[in-house]
């Protein structure tokens, strides 16, 4: 049987109420009533109703985050901030995957509206807001990634600027060549795919080189095996280029064992270039240049936004860019 209330305030020696303040938060309890409730609920194994508060408040105290895969590193990192940080504002959080379709991103936002969930942070797939294109009836809704219009609370790396820099970082470094691993594909493609391709053909342009497209590497998904076995039959098909931009480090690992399986070098025969800086890029060999920011910074700024937007639905929306840069090492060297 489920521990009560009125319970842990009879082991403790207190009222049902100071019970709540401690459980709940936000009302101050002498630290050693405190005590006595913490060790209380300890003992009888006392786990707060959810539903039963979000009946009285209004609020289940659950947030949703939604994000294209779970698989990789970088979503690995990036939901254990989340989780971390939700703790900061009395929140669980609900993890769920559209796997780049838009249609399980449209389902998956559709029962969110449904589901008893005080906010949605979501990842979209598209750039298109479609899916937002109107915010009624679903629940305060922070995204993580660009869209468009900017109609919704937005976090996020500036993607195609981001790729611009890296590549032209490449350019600096002596590189004409530039091959990019993960480009849109044709029938999967994402908004982070569509930016940095973006940014990639900027610097192309800035630098007066041709944006060539046999230079050009889709793929259907972004983890390491899908990066080496699409990159290996290229190879079968073209040059070596210059040097290698992989949309994502995990991609990158693809890429660097391919071309250590034929016994070229990098960064002497040609260099390779990542993205997101997981914690892993400092370990391969060669170590890896890429871009990095602070998943902690994202992941605090959307919970940030989400609180305000649960606090205010009517508040403006507010976008908030994280900070990137350039972390050099092993993987790219100067020709």
């Amino acid at each position: 049987m489920r521990a009560t209330v009125r319970e842990v305030a009879a082991l403790a020696g207190v009222s049902p109420k100071t019970v709540s303040n401690v459980v709940n938060g936000g009302v101050p309890v002498r630290p050693a009533t405190r005590a006595r409730v913490e060790q209380a609920v300890a003992e009888l194994g006392y786990v707060p109703n959810l539903s039963a508060r979000g009946l009285r408040n209004g609020r289940s105290g659950v947030i949703a985050l939604t994000l294209p895969e779970m698989r990789n590193p970088y979503a690995a990192e990036l939901t254990e901030w989340f989780v971390e940080l939700a703790r900061d504002h009395g929140w669980v959080v609900q993890l769920d995957q559209t796997a780049n379709d838009p249609e399980r991103e449209r389902d998956l936002v559709s029962r969110a509206r449904a589901h008893l969930v005080d906010g949605l942070v979501l990842n979209p797939v598209t750039l298109s807001a479609s899916v937002l294109a109107s915010t009624e009836g679903l629940p305060p809704t922070v995204v993580i990634g660009e869209v468009e219009p900017e109609h919704v609370d937005q976090v996020h790396v500036a993607s195609r600027a981001a790729a611009e820099e890296a590549t032209a970082y490449l350019i600096a470094s002596g590189h004409r060549r530039i091959a990019i691993v993960g480009a849109a594909a044709e029938v999967r493609a994402t908004a982070t795919s569509e930016l940095r391709e973006r940014g990639y053909g900027d610097a192309l342009e800035a630098a007066g080189l041709p944006v060539e497209a046999a230079l050009r590497v889709p793929l259907d998904d972004w983890s390491t095996a899908t990066a080496a076995r699409t990159f290996a039959a290229w190879l079968d098909r073209h040059d070596l280029p210059d040097a290698v931009f992989a949309f994502t480090d995990s991609i990158a690992f693809g890429v660097l064992h391919v071309l250590a399986a034929r016994g070229v070098r990098v960064p002497e025969d040609v260099s390779v270039m990542g993205f997101d800086d997981i914690a892993a890029a400092a370990f391969a060999i060669p170590a890896l240049t890429t871009v990095a920011f602070d998943r902690k910074t994202l992941a605090g700024a959307a919970l940030r936004l989400l609180a305000r937007r649960i606090d205010d639905r009517s508040a403006p929306p507010e976008t908030f860019v994280v900070p990137h840069e350039i972390v050099e090492r092993a993987s790219v060297a100067p020709r």
